[in-house]
């Protein structure tokens, strides 16, 4: 009897790892990865080790360290991450592994939450390490398995690949067996694998060369790639991940008959590849993101002396940027074969109300970028950095946003370029930990004049509310030591540390007109628990109301930006919804005094 679930493609994939006999996971949160930790942290059985690292690169290190004593471990993070990590990545592909490792990268075409849209296959090639790109939940978790048992014969780490609609999607999921054997960690002492000194890794880059064609060939044989050949079908179709699912179910609405290549894996399976070349006119390549099929099936067809046309992303027959769906696959068909179709599911069309994202009602990060933005004024720089402090954008006071931990580095750079306006920068505590460290020490050591401002709502907010070191406790909930901030800033040389209330508006706005006079590195921590961490805890404060009999209209209280204020154009009066959360910052920026608690 077999048992299913109807689950969350994040939640599959961490079923797959558990099936695996995973025995470390490490990862840093990054939509659209972040559940795969959470759904693992969550558990009750839990007979593996599990945390949130501060940082993709520590994270993948982690993950290796427990490789390397030969039990099954996983490192998760979103694309970006990757450049992150890529430095022990690298190299560990001539390392190679021991216990079996799943490099998981989630990909974002669309950019839904990430600030670029790279294809992560690109860096299997670039690594040579086989990757693996699921086109389901189902076989997300299907998949991971195998991904362990692969990397374990070929003793080297593998990718997989998911992409935001696999990790988001929901789907009813045939489960397996959890194994409870597990293998004894051990340590052994292989230092022509672990030393990666010149003379070991030239022998090692050699013996990662000389594995690829056996891993290719091992792929082509897996389940995941599969060849449907039509004997009257005069051309083919070649997909890859999710866009095969959307490109299958159009041409099945279609009734079109097309041979069909269905790639999972990479290396690309050319015995595939060329089997299909060798039975069709002309093909079409359908991927997400960069032609990275594309590009292969191209080389196989001129290796091979097939003269066939081959259209996808060159030429201009599908996108190279952004998500996929059957629409896509349809408009590529007309442009290549000139059909005049339109299957059912490409007529349906919802328009969506727009919705952009902002700070929540009562987040303290819009509080603090109001007296940033009062005391440094208009014409100050301000750098600022990924996280949901980025939503502030409108308060003008988020002037650059780069990568993970960057803002500081570019307040240095613009310092050091000569600019004479103020630099004010912005950074969460979570990214502070992750990569902000390192920029700070470099501000402090090269004497940046400039002000750094640490947003800590003491959480990781924006991914989901994961722990970090500032927090005092971990993934598991279990207390741990709770990094200073204060502490850590002073100790790396800043020379002038205040931690403010960034509600208390008059507190705030004093310490940063003191840390705008400082010369050299200040720091600035708005120290304010994230408003939806209140509410989970069970803490209400008490909401305000607008005096209408006050109220002059000014509307100074909806420039403020805070969701829960609105206006009243007929009585010319400012209205707090129900949205309010009590934080009491809008009664502060009343020059009336209008604005007040609700009476009890």
């Amino acid at each position: 009897m077999t048992t299913r679930e109807y689950m969350l493609g994040n939640v599959a994939i961490a079923r797959g790892l558990l099936e695996g006999g995973v025995q470390v996971a490490a990862g840093y949160p990054g939509t659209p990865s972040s559940e795969i930790i959470d759904t693992l942290a969550s558990r009750e059985d839990q007979d593996y080790y599990i945390e949130w690292s501060v940082n993709e690169k520590v994270a993948m290190e982690v993950a290796v360290g427990a490789a390397w004593a030969g039990v099954r471990s996983v490192v998760t993070m979103k694309h970006v991450g990757l450049n992150v990590a890529a430095d022990p990545f690298m190299t560990l592909a001539y390392a190679g592994t021991k216990g079996g490792l799943i490099v998981i990268v989630a990909d974002d075409p669309s950019c839904h939450s990430s600030q670029n849209e790279q294809d992560t296959r690109r860096y299997a090639q670039f690594a040579l390490v086989p990757c693996f790109d699921p086109s389901t939940p189902q076989e997300a978790k299907d998949m991971l398995p195998y991904a362990f048992e692969f990397s374990e014969k070929f003793k080297i780490p593998v990718i997989f690949r998911p992409t935001t609609r696999i990790s988001h999607g929901k789907s009813d999921i045939e489960l397996g067996e959890i194994p409870t054997d597990k293998p004894a960690p051990y340590f052994e002492k292989l230092l022509d694998r672990w030393v990666m000194l010149p003379k070991n890794a030239r022998i090692r880059h050699t013996h990662l060369l000389s594995i690829q064609q056996p891993i290719e060939d091992a792929l082509a044989e897996s389940p995941w790639n599969s060849l449907e050949l039509k004997p009257d079908a005069n051309f083919g179709v070649i997909s890859a991940g999710i866009a095969s699912v959307y490109a299958k179910e159009a041409l099945q609405e279609l009734g079109i008959e097309a041979s069909f290549l269905k790639i999972g894996t990479y290396p690309v399976p050319k015995k595939l590849v060329l089997e299909l070349l060798e039975t069709v006119n002309a093909v079409l390549v359908f991927e997400e993101l960069e032609p990275v099929v594309e590009e292969q099936v191209k080389m196989i067809a001129q290796e091979a002396g097939l003269p066939i046309p081959i259209m996808g992303k060159t030429g201009g027959f599908v996108p190279r940027e952004g998500e996929l769906d059957i629409s896509t696959f349809l408009e590529a068909l007309k442009k290549v074969f000139d059909l005049d179709v339109e299957p059912e599911s490409g007529k349906v069309s919802l328009e969506l109300a727009p919705r952009p994202p902002a700070l929540c009602a009562g987040c303290s990060h819009r509080a603090t970028f109001y007296s940033m933005r009062k005391v440094f004024g208009k014409d100050a720089v301000y750098p600022s950095d990924i996280g949901c402090y980025t939503l502030g954008i409108q308060s003008g006071t988020v002037e650059t946003t780069l990568c993970m931990g960057s803002s500081i580095s570019i307040a240095s750079g613009l310092y050091h370029a000569g600019e004479k306006r103020p630099i004010c920068c912005s950074i969460g505590d979570s990214t502070f930990f992750h990569t902000g460290m390192n920029s700070l020490l470099n501000a402090v050591f090269n004497k940046a004049n400039i002000t750094v401002t640490i947003l800590d709502n003491r959480i990781t907010a924006m991914t989901g509310h994961q722990p970090n070191p500032g927090v005092g406790f971990t993934v598991t909930g279990e207390p741990t030591v709770e990094v200073s901030l204060a502490e850590l800033c002073r100790a790396m040389g800043a020379g002038s540390v205040v931690v403010v209330n960034p509600y208390n508006l008059e507190e705030t706005q004093e310490a940063f007109k003191a840390a705008k006079d400082f010369e050299g590195t200040s720091v600035v921590i708005a120290k304010q628990p994230c408003v939806i961490s209140v509410k989970r805890a069970g803490i209400r404060r008490v909401p305000y109301i607008v005096d209408p009999e006050k109220c002059e209209g000014c509307k100074q209280c909806v420039k403020f930006g805070c969701p829960a204020i609105e206006f009243d154009e007929e009585n010319n009066c400012a209205v707090i919804t129900a949205l309010c959360s009590g934080c009491g910052v809008c009664a502060q920026i009343c020059k009336f005094e209008a604005i007040r608690e609700v009476k009890k």
